[in-house]
């Protein structure tokens, strides 16, 4: 259903009060004289896009219990010891191999980080955003190399990742190629328990897209090293968790170390 804007006659200010149908959703103004961004008079919330300001307007009943879910959730990882957080950078997307394989822990400390030769030929998006060329591997190890020390590290441990299903799914790749035999990539995978961060992080901003009838996925940030993504997906849970120092946030997505989902003010509060 489209949302209608409706601007009071007795004021000069570029104010809306927002409708979907019948339904008032709330008022929002533009500071285009100051900051530039989309206020959210009804919630104390800006954002740079009018859209994602109409997405928090049209958040459904059961976000705060929703969010509140996803700091449990959070909360409950970090203080897993078992917790592991993987990041996999890759030749491409679709059918992908891993060019760079990152573990860190819990407390930040690095546990794997090394750059692998993928035998494939890398596609030039992919070095364009993590810079891996095939001239940086010409000497690295395979996945059959690393694979012991893989193995190692991850055999029972709470995996836990930005978009999971791709990383996992690249490692699953890697184990088929190296063993020809689905039975052994199950039982491998199966050492290990994967969860996907990226959904709680969705709920956490409570952009809901009313024609997905879901929140919308967000940027993790940090840059585009496997070790480096790893530790934004850690400074991510704690915000999750609501156990980052307070700051007044905004929810302008940019390329910048950390997690960049910004927030007007926490979103825990």
């Amino acid at each position: 259903m489209a949302v209608h804007f409706v601007r009071p006659v007795d004021t000069e200010r570029p104010c809306w009060v927002a409708y979907e149908g019948g339904r008032y959703l709330g008022a929002l103004h533009a500071r285009t004289d100051g900051d530039g961004l989309w206020h959210v008079q009804t919630l104390g919330e800006q954002h740079a896009h009018l859209d994602d300001a109409v997405r928090v307007l049209r958040r459904p009943p059961s976000w705060p219990s929703a969010r509140a879910r996803a700091a449990r959730w959070a909360e409950n990882v970090l203080n897993d010891p078992d917790v592991l957080l993987v990041d996999v950078q890759t030749t491409g997307l679709g059918e992908a191999w891993a060019v760079q394989v990152a573990a860190v822990d819990g407390t930040g400390r690095t546990l794997l980080n090394e750059l692998l030769n993928p035998l494939a030929p890398i596609a030039r998006s992919a070095s364009e955003l993590h810079g891996i060329t095939a001239a940086h591997l010409t000497r690295s190890p395979r996945f059959a190399d690393l694979l012991p020390q893989l193995s190692g590290v991850v055999a029972g441990r709470r995996c836990v990742a930005y978009n999971a299903r791709f990383d996992r799914g690249v490692i699953a790749r890697e184990l088929l190629r190296h063993h020809d035999d689905a039975s052994r990539v199950r039982a491998w995978l199966g050492r290990s328990r994967w969860e996907d961060a990226m959904g709680p992080a969705a709920v956490a901003i409570g952009l809901w897209s009313a024609d997905r009838l879901r929140y919308r996925n967000q940027r993790l940030g940090g840059p585009y090293d496997a070790a480096g993504k790893c530790r934004a997906l850690l400074r991510c849970l704690h915000h999750l968790a609501g156990l980052a120092e307070p700051a007044a946030r905004v929810c302008r997505p940019e390329k910048e170390p950390g997690f960049v989902i910004r927030l007007a003010r926490p979103w825990w509060g």
